[in-house]
């Protein structure tokens, strides 16, 4: 007895993402799996009288997106009501941000800690018109004499706070800087209310613990936004003793947790792939291998909850000039790793020591690093600890590699190893990377086109709440190479085509997911993960990619968003 599909797409395009990315027309859903691609006669044979028919017309069907970097919690967390918004277009001004905080405290009971995230001197009016002006406590003072304020900023490497939470923090002239950080300062050598990279941590500490209802709803929110972008599978880049502080956890209920619960009570609609964060962004070897050695890692449906990978933090972002850099920065300086340790020499001993112990576990390392100094050093750390201890196929892979150069693609290419980059931020801080590192090395910032001919696999992921996720402008920007704020070109010579474009949304972040054989392409006996845009992606300006609307979200064949029920 022959069984009809549950759901039959017609008269589109239907683009498989297979090796050959074949383009079909139809394709039929069967208990969750694709049953069938091909041609609209072909499959309409099949449907039967419980079968949902949907007409493209015209449009596109591909993958369920798989956005390979994005900070599931921490995304739902940065959007009112725990915490106010200060991206732009929000906020224009030091003064707009100013105001937003002194509202803030007029309602909230005296000692509550404000919090907001997003702000970007880019786009506040006082820092562009004097770069030399940046954001102080005593901007935030006059507006909350009596409240801490923590503002994040849109990259997440820098924290601005007021007078209130330095003090809380015990931070002032005589504190301690940890390791690849920045406690700005002052002539006089006091703190300003801006720190950089691990010096966040500090006030972190101190924030009060948000309860896992509160952070559940934080993930809730973000897997309705995933839905409607037609995002079904994404990497959580940093749960564990770590993250728990960027997710304002508190000891016994982990951020992990709170994943774990929301599978068992069949509430996680999306599919995500854990990467583990033992220690923050300015650990020791011995703290880091400590951390990894005691998370439980167990989970109960891998293909929906699973941990694959451990996360470690080598340099910082290069607008902090924070990022190892071969070459100096305009003005001087080339930053340095963020790990424990006095020298260079010690830092890079103890890096190598993280990724040797984690890779002997058996875990698949992703490593936060953007300058090109700091990505030979990790590229040359995963190669050395293959060496060392051979394994089948790990995987590793560089995230962010703002500046990953040939010497290194050849390596990650040899081993097998890949790169996640984030086409959203290159849109974002495309212009104002230009004050910081030259307009040569600007333009050369995440060089798709280096990198796919080099034979890397390469990944694409929105950072959220770096950016916004939005997939369709990462295409448009890895086919342009526009900036956000000017429409510049920005490296045009590391433009791709869009087939190579969607790979890194979709396949090859199936395959960093040691999942290529079960998602990420549209063929038979794959799970329907299932994603339809109004339009032809094909054809379509990449200009207006940005606002073909998503129709259709499918997980597993279970529809999680659907406009054209609407």
């Amino acid at each position: 007895m022959s069984t009809h599909p549950d759901l039959v797409f017609l008269n589109g395009s239907v683009l498989t993402v297979d090796p050959r990315f074949t383009v079909a027309s139809a394709l039929a859903v069967t208990g969750g799996l694709i049953s069938a691609v091909g041609d609209d006669e072909e499959v309409s044979a099949s449907i039967g009288p419980g079968t949902r028919v949907v007409d493209l017309k015209g449009g596109t069907l591909l993958p369920g997106i798989n956005d390979a970097h994005l900070h599931g919690c921490a995304f739902g967390m940065t959007t009112p009501p725990l915490a106010l918004d200060l991206s732009h277009p929000a906020v224009t001004s030091l003064a707009d941000v100013a105001k937003k905080v002194g509202e803030a405290a007029e309602r909230l009971p005296a000692g509550q800690w404000i919090v907001g995230n997003g702000w970007d001197t880019g786009y506040l009016d006082e820092c562009v018109a004097d770069p030399s002006r940046q954001p102080t406590r005593y901007d935030l003072d006059a507006v909350s004499p009596h409240h801490p304020v923590l503002l994040h900023s849109f990259s997440g490497h820098a924290s601005w706070v007021n007078s209130a939470a330095l003090a809380l923090a015990g931070i002032d002239r005589h504190t301690e800087v940890p390791p690849g950080s920045v406690i700005v300062t002052d002539e006089a050598q006091e703190p300003t209310g801006l720190l950089y990279e691990g010096a966040q941590e500090l006030v972190q500490r101190v924030l009060p613990a948000l309860s896992p209802d509160a952070r559940a709803a934080a993930v809730k929110s973000t897997l309705a936004t995933l839905a409607r972008l037609g995002i079904t599978s994404y990497t959580e880049p940093g749960l564990g003793p770590g993250g728990d502080t960027l997710n304002r956890g508190a000891l016994g209920t982990s951020t992990f947790d709170v994943y774990r619960q929301l599978l068992a009570d069949g509430e996680l609609t999306a599919r995500v792939s854990v990467l583990l964060l033992p220690t923050g962004m300015a650990g020791t070897a011995e703290q880091f291998i400590a951390a990894l050695d005691g998370i439980d890692t167990a989970v109960t449906d891998p293909r929906r909850l699973n941990v694959i990978g451990v996360k470690l933090f080598a340099d910082g972002i290069v607008p902090n000039k924070t990022a190892w850099m071969h070459e100096p920065y305009t003005g001087g300086g080339c930053g340095s790793l963020c790990v424990g340790g006095d020298t260079d020499d010690d830092r890079v001993a103890e890096l190598r020591a993280m990724i040797r112990h984690a890779h002997a576990a058996g875990y698949q390392l992703g490593v936060h690093v953007t300058g090109d100094r700091g990505i030979d050093t990790v590229v040359d750390a995963f190669a050395s600890a293959m060496a060392e201890h051979p394994r089948r196929d790990p995987r590793h892979y560089v995230i962010h590699g703002d500046f990953l150069g040939a010497r290194s693609m050849k390596t990650l290419a040899e081993h097998g190893f890949g790169v996640c980059m984030n086409p959203t931020i290159k849109w974002t801080v495309a212009d104002m990377e230009v004050e910081f590192v030259g307009a040569e090395r600007a333009a050369y910032a995440w060089p798709y086109r280096d990198a796919v001919t080099a034979g890397v696999t390469v990944t694409s992921g929105s950072d959220a709440p770096v950016t916004f996720p939005d997939w369709r402008q990462g295409i448009a920007t890895m086919l342009l190479r526009e900036a956000k704020a000017s429409g510049r070109v920005s490296g045009p010579d590391q433009r791709i085509g869009l087939p190579e474009a969607v790979r890194t949304y979709t396949i090859d972040p199936a395959w960093q997911d040691f999942a290529d054989d079960w998602k990420g392409s549209l063929e038979v006996g794959k799970v329907a993960d299932l994603c339809v845009l109004d339009g032809d992606l094909l054809t379509a300006d990449p200009h207006d990619i940005p606002h073909m609307p998503v129709l259709l979200t499918a997980v597993g064949g279970e529809i999680v968003h659907d406009a054209l029920s609407d």
